[in-house]
């Protein structure tokens, strides 16, 4: 019947019923996440609940808005409780982006005075902002000088890189005497020490012992000494404790979440 429906109509008058069917359910869907039980801390969005999210499902986890995480918004809130990142600033100061988020491109691609270098082995995939510049820049062969940057942020980045040994190098090298970096990675607290087999290289294989198809490793407990190992003095810092259970789930947090900050020196 429906094959017969589709031979003797219009294509147009079909596209038309396709339009609205898709209209329907688009507010369908808008209804049923409206609320404000949740809201997003980087782009002022509140919903009934986030999104799920991942391979292995999260719930509230995924901001329908700007498309931020459980990790970018715990960032955010730190970043914005404890630096001077999201403030006009009287001197230039730079930041160096790794893969950038598009929730933290909007924000720091606005701020005056920031020297904003958004970028990644693959900057032709960004079209966040064409008046931006997203550079091309291998984590293991950064193009800038030394002590250059105030700030870096490297978030889920690292396990996939084969040689992190050397992308921390760089990440050291890049970072100004008194600068910081947050380096976020996904790491099994179960592991005591990171998970790597050379030998596992098809995707379907890396997706099993690590995670995801385009992981090389699992982090394990020891991702702080590895840090260490660079040169970094390091903090861990149990930021998401500062919430109740209520802002925890209210702003869409991962309770297990530690922030990893790194300097070269502790100029606290």
């Amino acid at each position: 019947m429906k094959r017969w429906i589709k031979k003797i109509l219009p294509k147009k008058i079909l596209q038309h019923y396709r339009d609205q069917k898709a209209e329907k359910r688009k507010l369908e869907f808008e209804k049923s996440i409206k609320g404000d039980n949740v809201l997003c801390p980087i782009c002022n969005s509140t919903f009934s609940t986030f999104g799920n999210f991942g391979l292995i499902e999260r719930s509230n986890a995924f901001c329908y808005n700007c498309e931020s995480l459980e990790r970018h918004r715990l960032l955010f809130l730190y970043l914005k409780e404890n630096t001077d990142l999201f403030s006009e600033h009287e001197r230039p100061v730079r930041l160096l982006h790794f893969a950038p988020e598009k929730a933290f491109f909007d924000f720091f691609s606005k701020i005056s005075g920031l020297e904003y270098y958004p970028c990644d082995i693959f900057p032709e995939k960004y079209n966040f902002d064409l008046k931006i510049k997203v550079y091309k820049v291998d984590i293991t062969n950064i193009p800038f000088d030394d002590n250059y940057f105030d700030y870096i942020l490297c978030n889920h980045v690292l396990e996939h890189i084969p040689d992190d040994t050397l992308a921390m190098s760089e990440l050291y090298r890049v970072m100004s005497k008194k600068g910081s970096g947050i380096f976020q990675v996904p790491i099994d607290y179960t592991r005591q020490t990171t998970y790597e087999d050379w030998s596992i290289t098809t995707p379907e294989e890396r997706e099993k012992a690590f995670g995801q198809n385009d992981h090389v490793r699992w982090y394990g407990r020891d991702y702080n000494r590895r840090l260490e190992k660079t040169g970094f003095i390091l903090d861990e810092i149990d930021f998401v404790s500062k919430f109740s259970i209520d802002n925890i789930f209210k702003y869409g947090l991962d309770k297990t979440e530690t922030i990893y900050l790194c300097r070269k020196i502790n100029n606290l």
